[in-house]
Order: structure tokens, then sequence, then C-alpha cells
């Protein structure tokens, strides 16, 4: 134990080092810029198709929507070096944090930017793949991994609580943004109107997100029970099953706009948020 102690003391010290550095706080702030970029991408396909275009309102639509601009492989390239520095950023903080705290703060403390590192990590992936010209279908992927853990039962307990996950994290954002509590992470806003309109795009984006995951996580459920891969399409398929509903062109622009909101809210977020 004293051995393992001394690694793990030196791991969070050099997670320490890490987080102190300049260079990779700057490069975190560009990881919050690139998810913003995301999310507007996924907000503009999503209100395409509310108005009877085409398109993935996904994470690999927008993807390629950024890839087909001009300048798209650089941008593509500085997003991923983004993402990457902010999960890296996270996973320091989660360390160093870990040390300040004990029981119960500390598991949640972990659990929240371990989180958080996983889901800036797979959003860096998605850039790094699309620029090496790769990339994939998020649709496809998600219909592949529902089917292959459908064939087992352990898989399907799995996917039942990666649904509920999904729809209980729609409902915290959806609280985060009506409360306003995203804002404790913020340094000083711009005074005046533009530190309302921050506000604003934040309480909207946030909701409208949640709104997506909810809906998100209760398709995987509704998948999971029918025992139909197909229908667990990941975002697009969400968000289009909530365009199938009464009203759910208008519902579908709603969303969208908010998802708009959201990418506008994380760009400026890249400027202000206390690191």
């Amino acid at each position: 134990m004293g051995e393992v102690g001394r690694q793990v003391r030196r791991a969070a010290g050099a997670a320490e080092d890490a987080g102190d550095s300049r260079g990779l706080r700057l490069a975190a702030r560009v990881g919050y810029a690139a998810s913003g970029l995301l999310h507007l991408m996924i907000g503009v396909i999503a209100l395409r198709v509310a108005g009877g275009g085409s398109g993935s309102a996904d994470q690999s639509g927008a993807v390629a929507q950024l890839a087909a601009s001009p300048g798209g492989a650089v941008l593509l390239w500085v997003c991923f070096l983004g993402a990457v520095a902010l999960a890296v950023f996270l996973l320091s903080e989660a360390l160093v944090g870990a040390r300040r705290l004990d029981g119960k703060e500390r598991a949640q403390h972990l659990l929240k930017h371990v989180g958080q590192a996983v889901v800036y990590g797979a959003i860096g992936a998605t850039f790094g793949a699309s620029a090496l010209g790769g990339g994939s279908d998020s649709s496809a992927t998600s219909q592949t991994w529902s089917a292959r853990l459908m064939a087992h039962p352990a898989g399907t307990v799995l996917l039942y609580l990666v649904g509920a996950g999904i729809a209980v994290a729609g409902i915290w954002f959806v609280h985060r943004g009506v409360t306003r509590g995203f804002l404790k992470h913020f340094g000083d806003l711009p005074p005046g109107r533009a530190g309302k309109a921050v506000t604003w795009l934040g309480t909207v984006g946030y909701a409208a997100k949640g709104v997506a995951l909810a809906v998100l996580g209760g398709i995987v459920v509704l998948a999971t029970a029918r025992h139909d891969p197909e229908d667990s399409s990941g975002l697009d398929g969400a968000l289009k099953t909530l365009a199938a509903q009464p009203y759910g062109m208008w519902l579908l622009g709603a969303v969208a706009v908010g998802l708009i909101c959201y990418g506008v809210f994380m760009v400026v977020r890249a400027r202000y948020q206390r690191m």
C-alpha cells in the first residue's frame, strides 16, 4: 500500500503541475469553444430538418459539415487538440481536487470531473477521426452497439441503465438552465446587456439540450424494451422522433434554436469560464 500511495501522490503532483500550466489552460478553453461549435452545427442541421430539409443532426453530421467548410481540415485539428486538452485539464482537476476532499465529496468530485473528461475526450476523438479522413455515422454506430448489447441479458440491463442515465442527465441540464446554476463556474461576466445575453443563452441552451437528452434517453429505454436496436439511432433519431410528434416540427425548431443558443454560450464560456 505504501508504494501504491506514493505512486498516487506522484500522479496527483504531476496532474497539479499540468493543471497549473498556462498553455494547457489556454488550450482547454479552446475545447469549450470546440464543443460550442459542435452544438451550434447540430442546432443548424436540426433547424434545417424542422424546415423540411435533410441532414444528420448529431456529432457525425455536424463534424462533416465543418469538414466541408473553407479551412475545415485546420478547424478540425484545432478542435481536436482543444477538446483533448480540456479532457486532460479536467482529469488533472479530478486528481488534484480528490486530494483535498474526503468521503462522499471526493467521490462526487471524481465522478463529475472524470465524467466530463470522458465526454470531451469523445468529442475530441470525433474531431480527430474526421481530421484523419475517417469518421463514422453516429446513428449506425449506436444501432450496432445496441444490437450487440441486446444479444445478452447483461447487455440489455446495461442499455436500460444507459438510457435512464441519459434521461437523468437531460433533467439535470434542464434544472441547470432554469436555476442558472451554470453561472457559478464563471468569472466576471461582461457588464450590462452583454452579461444578460450570456445568461439568457445559457438558460435557453441548457434547457434545450436537456430536452434533447431526455428524449434520447427515453428512446434508448423504449428500444431496449422492444428489443429493436434500429429504434436506438442516437441524437439524430431522437430529434427526428420529436419532429414526428403532433406539432413536432415546431418542437424540433424550438429545440434546434435552443441548441444553437447552447453552442454560442459554450463559445462565450471559453472566454469567461473560471479555470
